[in-house]
Formats: C-alpha cells, structure tokens, sequence
C-alpha cells in the first residue's frame, strides 16, 4: 500500500480518565505516542498521571501531558477515550469554535458482531455538535489495533537470554517461561499446580498477579517465580516476548500478546451480569482457536463448573495466535488504529483543513 503524502499536523485532546487497573491510561498512551510518532501534536488530558511515572518515564516528544480538565481551548480533534466525558466548560468552547474540532469517542475493544455496525456512527449533540463513535476491532470494518511502525521487527529481533540475564534470571534445562498478568481470580492455586507439571520459570507482574502469589507460599519443586518491578510498556512488550505462555487480562496487554506470538491467555474484566462471557466467546471464535484452548480460557475465566484443565502442548495455542496475526497484517488496508483514526479523522474534517 503506497504511503499517503505528509500533511500538516493537527492538534489532538485525549482525555482520559484513570478508572482502575491501569488499563484506561495504557490504551490512551500508547494512542497518544503512535500520533505523535506520525507527526501529530497531541494534549493527553488526564485525570491521575501517576501511573506513566513508571509506564512512560521519559514520556515521548510530540505528547504533552496535562491535567485534568485540560486546556480552555480545544484543537482540531478532541478524542474521549472510553466515554469519559470532556469538562463541561470544554464542550462548550467546542461548540463555540468558529471550526469545531472532530470529536471521537473511542470506545473498548471487542470482537462481538456489534462492533463493525456501530463503527463509525454519529451522536449528533443538543449543542449542534456531532460525536463520532471510533471502534477499535479485528477486521477492515473496524478501526483496527494499536501496532507501533517496526514493532515486529524488534519481536524477530529480540534476544531472550539478554533480556533475562537483565532481570538476573537464566533459564534452567528443560525450563519454559510464563508470565501472569491477572486481575483477582480463585484458580490461582490450582494455576500453579498446573505449571509445576513441567519446570517452570513463572513471571510475576506487580498487583494482583503476585499478591495471589505471596513470597512465603510453599511452590512446587518445579515451579521457580520472579516477582517482577513495574515495567514501561516497552518492557512488559518484552515481558511477553521472553514467554512461551502469557497469562494477560483487559485490552492493552490483550493485544500485546497478539503481537508477541506465543500462546496466550485472556482474562476478560469480570462483569456481574456475566455480558464478559459474549466477549470472551466472540475472541476465542476469532482466534480460531482449537478445543483445549477453549476449555482452558472458559475455565481461566470462571466460565465454567469444572476445575482447572491441565495445560497441553503449546505449540498448537501459538499456531492459532500466529496465524490470527498473520491474519491480521494480511487486511486490505494494513493498518494499525492509530492509521485508521487520521483517515477517519481526514474523511470529517472540512475540506480547508489539514489531516494526519
């Protein structure tokens, strides 16, 4: 596909509003780094920035940082990640431009049927604005996954013993390599008797994963844990490309797992009407993903009456997520969302005025 001409910059508001889990924030700033890295000014308006102290210490040019409720005037596009709202005050001076800017919200990511009917709709407002619904998904009919230029190249290039001899780790003989990444979740116990069917270096990630996991718990004589600092996203990308399995949870580290390649498992954000089921059934059918797979998600995420499965070979999980990404790379359009957007962006701006 040929590249598009360089254009004039816009100036883009992100807001975001940190609800729990981090996840809010890391969509948004991965956002917010691939616009920039095209070119693009772009105000992260964000309510609690404490979490990029450690996801994003040495931030990125191009992205500014700025406290909720943000500027007093609004730029060429405004982007509301998650139905999060922009101030009041804010809307108003949208309304009030003599040039609205764009106004996106930019919803979750899913892979259920009503994804691709309900991108790219418009809400016209009371105020003479419209807000336009920009789904993130998993084919051309969606906005597509967030995917930095060259970051399959740095996985192909990526040297695991380096990475773990970093962290002070080698891998032992006949060691495999797992990483948790978990919200709360009752077959922790029996997850670590499973992996112990097998030597096991097991990743621990910060938070929930290793407060399930205390320090002074009796492992497996096979089973070995490092408990892991917080990493910036760059490394947890590493993180998952040093693992031969990756225990992931929500939509950020969804999606970096499906770049990494190795066989994968999601955790869905549990929802006490259970609507996380739809959501996990939807991925998995994607995923094309074979029968112990399945059984294994549905039980992961306490889908389903019986226990824990063992965990079979893995090469067949890896092949299903590989061939899903090839899958992926394969659509039309071979874009990533943050592409998607300018082009969504350029088609409703005013013929006058500059795209991405």
């Amino acid at each position: 596909m040929a590249a598009a001409p360089p254009l004039p910059p816009l100036q883009w508001d992100l807001f975001c509003r940190v609800i729990d889990n981090f996840g809010d924030a890391g969509v948004c700033w991965r956002l917010a780094r691939s616009l920039a890295a095209r070119g693009q000014r772009v105000r992260l308006v964000i309510d609690d920035a404490s979490p990029l102290a450690w996801m994003a210490p040495g931030g990125a040019a191009g992205v500014d940082v700025v406290p909720w409720p943000g500027p007093a005037t609004p730029g060429d596009v405004v982007v509301e990640a998650f139905g999060c709202d922009p101030p009041p005050a804010f809307v108003q001076a949208m309304a009030a431009a003599a040039q609205p800017p764009v106004w996106i919200n930019l919803e979750y990511l899913s892979a259920e049927a009503y994804v691709e009917r309900s991108h790219g709709l418009p809400s016209p407002q009371r105020n003479g604005l419209t807000k336009w619904f920009f789904y993130p998904g998993f084919s051309a009919a969606t906005g597509g996954l967030l995917r930095e230029p060259g970051l399959l190249q740095a996985r192909a290039a990526f040297d695991r013993p380096a990475w773990l001899a970093g962290l002070g780790l080698a891998l032992q003989p006949g060691e495999r390599v797992v990483s948790l990444f978990c919200y709360a979740n009752a077959h922790t116990p029996a997850l670590l008797q499973r992996l112990s069917e097998q030597p096991t270096l097991l990743l621990l990630t910060p938070g929930l994963a290793q407060q399930q996991v205390p320090a002074a718990v009796q492992l497996p004589p096979a089973l070995r844990v490092a408990r892991l600092p917080w990493l910036p996203q760059p490394a947890f990308d590493q993180l998952l490309w040093a693992s031969d399995l990756n225990f992931v949870r929500g939509e950020d580290s969804l999606v970096r797992a499906l770049w990494a390649g190795a066989g994968f498992v999601w955790q869905a954000y549990p929802q006490d009407d259970g609507a996380h089921a739809a959501k996990l059934q939807a991925l998995l059918t994607q995923l094309q993903a074979p029968a112990d797979m399945v059984a294994f998600w549905w039980a992961w995420n306490g889908l389903a009456e019986t226990p824990l499965p063992a965990l079979p070979p893995l090469q067949p999980w890896q092949d299903a997520v590989q061939g899903w990404r090839a899958r992926l790379l394969a659509q039309a359009d071979g874009a990533d969302l943050a592409e998607r957007l300018c082009a969504f962006v350029r088609g409703k701006s005013r013929s006058s005025a500059p795209g991405c």
